[in-house]
């Protein structure tokens, strides 16, 4: 497939109590097969795979404080300057970019909202074999309460080119970008070329929710993935609503792993 570019999501994994139970409760709901783990010495990192290509990771907790989370990587040629840049926009590195053996170099990161995401530059793994198809990794938004601060920082670090989908003016008069989505520095903006979305944590939302990234996936049809996550022990957090880009729900898995699933938006058809 093409090389990713710049800031372009290109990699997913799921941080659980339970790979076995993770395993059987993605086995359903995707169809995912199953590679051997890792090993003690990568973390007993597993693969997913969907007919084949890997397409996402299950990695047991290393310690039971840590979130039951979905993780988001973002494509970079230089780990090590990209955390240079991530300090220099305000940003905090949780985890310096580090060696994974021959596959490439990991970090995590922290935007000045707090939204933890990861970073990766490929060795041996250069991450996704498939994705915006049935059962694969499609979209991805970070969800802030500090949009001028995260826009900004995502801007210098990255260099997306921005295109705003606008709401009602707040309260300084002008109007408030509501959505913004982001295009590969060089690109023309827009939704066509978009590998990143912006979204705004409102008052519609609990006090407590953090800023968070949420990882998308494809399903040919929401409301029946809805159902078999509700049948093998996860909840929805968000019903199944219609938008212009498709129907959409935001669910937990049977571990507490916040995702979402679109029907119709940015899918492909397998071949």
């Amino acid at each position: 497939m093409a090389a990713f570019a710049e800031g372009s999501p290109c990699w997913v994994d799921a941080s659980l109590p339970d790979v076995e139970a993770g395993k059987r409760f993605y086995g359903e709901l995707f169809g995912w097969t199953f590679g051997d783990s890792a090993g003690p010495a990568y973390g007993h990192y597993t693969q997913a795979y969907s007919r084949g290509r890997n397409v996402a990771a299950l990695a047991p907790k290393p310690d039971g404080r840590m979130p039951t989370v979905w993780g988001v990587y973002l494509h970079t040629s230089d780990a090590y300057g990209c955390a240079a840049r991530i300090r220099a926009a305000g940003g905090q590195m949780i985890m310096d970019p580090q060696p994974v053996g021959p596959y490439g170099a990991a970090a995590l990161a922290a935007d000045p909202g707090g939204a933890v995401f990861g970073l990766w530059q490929p060795g041996t793994h250069h991450g996704f074999e498939a994705q915006q198809e049935p059962y694969t990794y499609c979209w991805a938004e970070v969800y802030t309460r500090a949009r001028d601060a995260v826009d900004v920082f995502y801007a210098e670090v990255f260099g997306y080119v921005p295109q705003d989908q606008y709401a009602d003016d707040d309260d300084t008069g002008g109007p408030a970008a509501e959505y913004r989505v982001w295009s590969p520095p060089g690109s023309r903006p827009g939704t066509d070329t978009a590998v990143l979305g912006r979204s705004l944590i409102t008052d519609a939302f609990p006090d407590i929710m953090p800023a968070h990234f949420l990882a998308y996936f494809a399903v040919p049809d929401c409301d029946q993935s809805v159902a078999t996550v509700q049948r093998l022990g996860g909840r929805v957090t968000a019903d199944p609503f219609d938008t212009p880009y498709g129907r959409i729900a935001v669910v937990a898995d049977n571990q507490g792993a916040v995702f979402a699933l679109l029907s119709e938006h940015r899918v492909k058809t397998g071949t």
